[in-house]
């Protein structure tokens, strides 16, 4: 098989419909096919294989598209990296693959070409912004695609085969890869169309907000498989998603929470038109209740959420529009849930020994499903820890409730214990953001003499409100058991986010602990 047939599929039903927007560049789906087959041929005309890695470094663009589907068709495996991440770690991914050709932009031209002479293999420089000439042991973008041939290409993978290595953000280590097959993609494919919301049809535009290298393009094979139009946006602010969706009437589209809040707390919000949403998934990391109730008033009932990871290949768990509209109104404790298991995945909750708990019993997530990736690249150790008896062991705490709902409650990681009591910074936060002068907050454990941890709230207030640290100490005892309030607040401007937007609760913890004798990780 090959997931590039459904690309080349969809330019026989729809060839003059829009597959792709970037910018003042578009794509038919007839252009896409011919393009992505050019780059096939010539790929392999220079020699790569499949399972040879081929990998990217740009920001967002079209051509990051069109590269992901030739390496589909060409039956190679696709390293995306992360455009955030600095020359050391850079290198670390074209080694560890080996990476047998970097595409890159200009602005990132010195820290690729840099990484390649660290990591010292074999790996073809490809400019994206150059033109037919280039640098000296370059071959420009340009100068493949002229090369190659517009003659349909396809490879013959195995489902079992490497697709692509699905890199961490490195925020808890060394970059690791989860290794997501042919299968594990075409599992997120039918997952996304079998979604009633927003499945991608002839007629929908899906906006692409944050990097397409990552969760935010996890979308882009349905959606071209679907003959919907995919909209991708060079850079994010809240000013940019705004005028996109209303000057291009997005149907549907993925935020994360931290997006959420950018939107929500934009002075000028309520003059865009958002009124084609039909969807707006969030995801990527917990939102608490009081922002999904915010972005409902705002989104109208279109707001959906889902739980998934890297290594779960796509969302595992899920809360529909429907379901979030009636928790506003009737199951307020709903609000909490990442939603019930999709589709053809299974969830449970689990103590130390790996025994399904009962409901609300607080344990680890284990997930298993055909979209559930089996392996670290090259960590047989790691992987035998996280891969067990096919099920994915998360490292996520929760709960579970009668009615199957999942209710996260942190990281294990993350877990404060303050006097021999487990408090979990996720529940403090969704506290906090009650209060109408929190725009955003994040809760970590600091050393305390006496407790062991205390919590700690670090808070960016609106702008236009004042608030005092006692105030929110008080106003979290009133909603919380008197043992998980924060002990203390600090006020900043803005929080540290990690190179995918997820808070970096990491970055706030750490300065607090640098002078202990005694580390929490």
């Amino acid at each position: 098989m090959n997931l590039g047939t459904y690309l080349s599929r969809s330019a026989r039903y729809w060839p003059q419909a829009p597959a792709l927007v970037c910018g003042d560049r578009s794509w038919t789906f007839s252009e896409l096919d011919r393009a992505t087959d050019r780059l096939a041929s010539t790929l392999s005309a220079r020699g790569l294989r499949p399972g040879d890695a081929v990998a990217s470094l740009a920001w967002n663009r079209g051509e990051l598209v069109e590269i992901e589907f030739a390496l589909y068709k060409a039956g190679l495996t696709r390293a995306p990296i992360n455009a955030r991440l600095g020359r050391g770690e850079i290198a670390h991914i074209l080694r560890y693959a080996p990476v047998r050709a970097l595409v890159f932009d200009e602005a990132h031209r010195e820290d690729a070409l840099a990484a390649i002479a660290a990591a010292g293999t074999d790996c073809l420089p490809v400019p994206l912004d150059a033109p037919h000439e280039s640098g000296p042991g370059e071959v420009s973008y340009d100068a493949l695609l002229a090369e190659g041939d517009e003659a349909p290409f396809l490879v013959e993978v195995d489902e079992s085969e490497p697709c692509v290595l699905n890199f961490t953000s490195g925020s808890t280590g060394a970059l690791k890869a989860a290794v997501q097959t042919v299968g594990n993609r075409l599992a997120n494919m039918r997952k996304l169309l079998m979604a009633d919301e927003s499945r991608p049809r002839p007629g929908t535009r899906y906006l692409a907000c944050g990097p397409i290298t990552h969760a935010t393009g996890m979308g882009l094979l349905a959606g071209v498989f679907g003959g919907s139009t995919t909209y991708v946006l060079p850079t994010w602010s809240p000013q940019s998603f705004l005028e996109t969706v209303e000057k291009e009437r997005i149907t549907s589209t993925f935020l994360v929470p931290a997006m959420v809040n950018m939107v929500l707390a934009h002075p000028e919000a309520e003059r865009f038109d958002v009124s084609s949403l039909t969807s707006v998934r969030i995801g990527g990391a917990p939102i608490s209740p009081q922002r999904l109730r915010d972005a409902v008033t705002f989104f109208g009932p279109v707001v959906a959420q889902g739980y998934g990871l890297g290594e779960t290949t796509s969302v595992v768990a899920g809360l529909s529009g429907e379901e979030i509209a009636h928790a506003v109104k009737e199951d307020a404790e709903l609000l909490q849930s990442c939603g019930r298991a999709t589709y053809d995945t299974e969830i449970r909750v689990v103590d130390e020994a790996g025994r399904e708990l009962a409901p609300r019993e607080v344990g680890e997530v284990i997930v298993r499903g055909p979209d559930c990736v089996r392996e670290y690249w090259k960590e047989p150790d790691l992987s035998a820890e996280t891969f067990r008896d096919g099920w994915v062991h998360t490292g996520d705490l929760a709960w579970m409730r009668e009615d199957g709902y999942l209710f996260l409650v942190d990281r294990k990681k993350d877990m404060i214990i303050s006097g021999g009591f487990n408090i979990y910074c996720t529940e403090v936060e969704a506290a906090l953001y009650e209060h109408p002068a929190v725009q955003e907050a994040c809760v970590v454990g600091v050393p305390d003499e006496q407790w062991g941890e205390a919590v700690k709230a670090v808070v960016v207030a609106h702008p236009d409100r004042i608030v005092t640290p006692d105030e929110l100490i008080a106003f979290c005892a009133d909603r919380l058991d008197r043992l998980k309030k924060p002990r203390s607040v600090d006020f900043v401007t803005e929080l540290p986010h990690n190179r995918n937007g997820k808070l970096d609760r990491k970055a706030v913890r750490e300065p607090h602990w640098s002078n202990s004798a005694r580390r929490v990780n």
